[in-house]
């Protein structure tokens, strides 16, 4: 019984340095990503200048639950989804 055990070991050991492995460079980030983009959406006012995940740059105009509207350079208006806000303009 003990020799089992001991063959083992090393197999149990591997499975929780590969778990420890998946959650350094995979979980822990993801998570850390999706904190920000939450923070950076409480944080959205009107005149935040922002950029969009299809490239739009734009100011905001006014903001509602899941939408934002953004005013283009050109002075357009568009609205679009709050989620596809990823960042500020620098």
């Amino acid at each position: 019984m003990g020799d089992e055990l001991t063959s083992l070991l090393p197999l149990l050991f591997f499975f929780v340095l590969m778990f420890g492995a998946m959650y350094f460079f995979t979980i822990r980030p993801q998570r850390k990503r999706q904190k920000e983009q939450e923070a950076l959406l409480l944080a959205l006012k009107k005149g935040s200048k922002v950029v969009t995940s299809g490239g739009i740059y734009g100011a905001v105009e006014s903001i509602d639950d899941t939408t934002v509207v953004l005013k283009t350079e050109s002075g357009a208006l568009i609205k679009v989804s709050k989620i596809s806000v990823v960042g500020r303009q620098a």
